[in-house]
């Protein structure tokens, strides 16, 4: 049996059993669907099988069986899966990508901070890569083993991603003083004040750099700048409250900062294809999928 048809064996049987391996993730989707945004968060992700495509700005990623994608920051995204059908599913898993464990690995590597990098990528994984989230997911068959086990292939993977094309921005991940650091800082805050104005230069400011400096350094890790991105969280929560939670249209609106009705209509319709109000008729929760 080949690595990839394993991973995708193993993948099957451990799916509702990943509680199994702390911070283990899996996905299972067995049709196409159609392009649906969200916020992701710091991942590694491997594709055993099927293609998924991911917008983030201007830059579209696609990839599939043997690729792996690394989010290394807060980031909104579009994405929808190109191959899947219940026959041959589109198959993944990851590992959420935590700062503390990352910088613990790096302790020792007199790691330094370097440019900034794109907060998300796509890679070809190496064979060592495959083999060591192969031997991760073989612990949810294990329980007595996988506490102690578990923790040490979970570095290995993270060794591996350092040693890879993606290294960087994994390392930035667990540096306290790296660029990504200072804008993932400045991310959080408007994840938890996106309802609220804000001037660039207090941003700046939150990051301990230049506004022209932050400016820069944001666009770099996030493609998009500080205005877009506070508009996609605002129409992401939105979207929730619509769909989600059955809000009506207006009430929604108001609760994520929009004072007028119309122009929360335009630029809903504008990021997700349909008027709120289409939504709605339409509500339902949807799966939420591995990136």
């Amino acid at each position: 049996m080949d690595a990839l048809a394993e991973l995708r064996e193993l993948i099957v049987k451990a799916v509702g059993r990943e509680g199994a391996v702390d911070g283990l993730l899996l996905s299972v989707v067995t049709a196409p669907t159609p392009p649906t945004s969200s916020l992701a968060s710091p991942t590694f992700a491997l594709v055993a099988q099927g293609r998924k495509r991911l917008a983030l700005g201007e830059h579209v990623f696609e990839y599939g069986a043997g690729d792996y994608l690394v989010v290394s920051v807060d980031l909104p995204v579009t994405g929808h899966f190109v191959e899947a059908s219940p026959a041959v599913p589109c198959l993944g898993v990851g590992l959420e990508l935590r700062p503390d464990v990352i910088a613990e690995l790096l302790l020792d590597a007199a790691e330094k901070p370097g440019a900034p990098v794109r907060g998300l990528s796509v890679s070809r994984a190496s064979t060592e890569l495959v083999d060591a989230v192969i031997r991760l997911l073989r612990l949810v068959d294990e329980p007595e083993d996988a506490p102690v086990l578990a923790p040490l292939v979970q570095r290995e993977i993270l060794w591996r991603l350092l040693r890879s094309p993606q290294g960087a921005a994994v390392r930035d991940i667990g540096l306290a003083d790296s660029s990504l650091s200072h804008v993932a800082r400045v991310i959080r805050w408007m994840r938890d004040h996106y309802t609220e104005p804000f001037r660039v230069e207090e941003l700046a400011a939150m990051a301990g750099m230049s506004t022209s400096a932050f400016h820069r350094h944001f666009r770099t890790v996030t493609e998009l700048t500080p205005i877009q991105y506070q508009k996609k969280i605002r129409l992401q929560e939105a979207r929730l409250r619509v769909v989600g939670l059955g809000e009506d249209v207006t009430s929604a609106g108001y609760a994520v900062g929009y004072d007028s009705p119309s122009q929360f209509s335009r630029e809903y319709r504008r990021e997700f294809g349909t008027p709120p109000s289409r939504d709605r008729a339409g509500s339902g929760k949807s799966a939420r999928a591995l990136v």
